[in-house]
């Protein structure tokens, strides 16, 4: 199944974003192996720090494009269908189309390469003035 950040979108919740995304180990297919230095040399190209400013841009700089999830440190800009060798020495379409990126926080990255969700931050709970406090309600 192709995923498509028009569908993602549609996910109303950063819980329902991830389980869409996640990859449930994929992590062990091998991808690049002793190729790493191809993916290396093109996330350093022109073409890719262009579009990862406009990623960045589009989703606010927000974990899964949701707003008020901004990523308060280095952000990841992930690719929803996982690269292998021939993506990039063919210029494949997932490269450089935003359909297929999205921004995520280095947690979230790894929640999604490992299908584990107990990786993912949980937003803080709402806390209100003695609600810790059984005997002031």
């Amino acid at each position: 199944m192709i995923k498509t950040y028009s569908k993602l979108i549609t996910l109303p919740t950063f819980e329902e974003r991830f389980k869409y995304l996640r990859l449930h180990n994929q992590i062990g297919i091998e991808t690049f192996g002793f190729d790493r230095f191809i993916n290396q040399k093109f996330y350093r190209s022109a073409e890719w720090k262009q579009i990862r400013a406009y990623i960045i841009d589009r989703d606010s700089g927000c974990d899964l494009g949701i707003k008020g999830r901004e990523i308060p440190s280095h952000i990841i800009i992930h690719h929803m269908n996982p690269l292998q060798l021939i993506d990039i020495t063919n210029s494949s379409e997932f490269l450089l189309n935003p359909e297929y990126l999205i921004c995520v926080s280095h947690n979230t990255h790894q929640a999604i390469h490992y299908g584990d969700a107990s990786l993912l931050i949980t937003t803080p709970v709402e806390r209100s003035m003695n609600d810790t406090c059984p005997w002031k309600h």
